[in-house]
């Protein structure tokens, strides 16, 4: 009887760290303590939205549109990419959590992948800030 009851200890404990594992890993990007304490270091200021914006045209028109509506022509086969002129983001709307969505990509399957082999930290905060001034509108 005690061999059962270790094995069934044994499982379970197996079974809640799986759980736990897997809970971490379907986390939204961004969505995290980190994302929403990350402050932006770049002052949102006309430069820098306008280098986002040149930015956001050379790495996401394409998926989320010119208009950043999630209508662009090459998103991927069957994903909806979001609404990004709306007040709330699907994966966290803090300037932080926006910024590591970019820079890391949308799992869990990552048809948005993340961009930091492609842009500067200070490319990604001007792109936040460009997303900021299309909320406001």
């Amino acid at each position: 009887m005690r061999l059962v009851s270790n094995r069934f200890m044994s499982l379970f404990v197996f079974a809640l760290v799986a759980l736990v594992a897997v809970s971490a890993g379907a986390q939204k990007p961004g969505a995290t303590a980190d994302g929403k304490t990350l402050k932006n270091p770049v002052a949102s200021s006309p430069e820098s939205i306008k280098a986002g914006a040149a930015s956001f045209g050379k790495y996401c028109k394409f998926c989320h549109g010119s208009d950043a509506k999630g209508n662009g022509p090459m998103a991927p086969k069957d994903t909806h990419p979001p609404d990004l002129t709306d007040a709330k983001f699907d994966h966290g709307s803090t300037d932080g959590e926006i910024f590591i969505a970019i820079k890391e990509g949308i799992g869990p399957k990552f048809d948005m992948k993340g961009l930091k082999s492609k842009m500067t930290d200070k490319e990604i905060w001007n792109v936040v800030n460009y997303l900021h001034s299309l909320q406001a509108k």
